[in-house]
């Protein structure tokens, strides 16, 4: 990618990324040499937060122009609609976890800023039909509840001078139909597409004992059904 410099004066210095596990350390490897990748794995494990804040970490670098969050509108508890305000108000409350390591990464004052002029968006899949991206960084979290069609028009999307990263659980997809993940990762394979896939498992959860205690008790309560 090109560099063009830092986007913000007075940049603190921060501390690289540190992997916390080999799994770790070959998603990071993937993220410095690919355009795409596919990241597998149980809540816990870093997914997501490595993606948000190698991307924070391209932005304040003036590396790309956009980041582009976007997860499929398939909610484990409340739908979407119970939430008031815009259809982009809607996705916000989906997206605190990414906004988090994103604030952390570049700061409160210019996360805002970034927001404010268009250059980290939030793209519900209701209105990502006709869009397309360059220069930026994007990720799909949540990926195992996207339908085959939503993950075609996801992938799609992705232009010129693009990182995506495509995240999720396969054995956690809240949908009634086939996968629009499971299937990207059958064509992947098939075809011998150059997408890295990293898979985490549940001993490379980093989140906390607790929540490796529970992945572990319900992957266990699972078997036994």
């Amino acid at each position: 990618m090109e560099f063009k410099g830092s986007k913000f004066q007075n940049d603190r210095v921060l501390p690289p990324i540190k992997a916390l596990n080999p799994n770790q350390s070959q998603y990071l490897a993937a993220l410095r040499s690919s355009q795409q990748i596919v990241v597998l794995g149980p809540a816990g494990t870093g997914k997501t937060w490595i993606a948000a804040t190698y991307a924070a970490d391209l932005y304040r670098n003036g590396r790309i122009d956009k980041i582009i969050l976007t997860r499929p509108n398939v909610p484990c508890g409340r739908s979407l609609g119970f939430f008031p305000g815009s259809l982009e108000d809607k996705f916000a409350p989906w997206a605190v976890p990414i906004v988090d390591a994103i604030k952390e990464r570049i700061g409160a004052g210019p996360y805002e800023i970034a927001l404010k002029r268009g250059d980290i968006e939030m793209v519900p899949f209701e209105v990502m039909r006709g869009r397309s991206w360059k220069n930026a960084f994007i990720l799909l979290d949540e990926a195992q509840n996207t339908s085959v069609a939503e993950i075609k028009t996801f992938l799609t999307r992705v232009g010129e001078n693009c990182i995506s990263v495509v995240n999720g659980d396969i054995n956690q997809s809240d949908i009634q139909q086939a996968s629009g993940l499971g299937r990207m990762i059958e064509l992947i394979r098939s075809h011998g597409l150059p997408v890295p896939v990293i898979e985490f498992s549940i001993e490379d959860i980093v989140r906390s004992g607790i929540c490796a205690m529970w992945v572990r008790a319900f992957e266990g309560d699972s078997a036994h059904c």
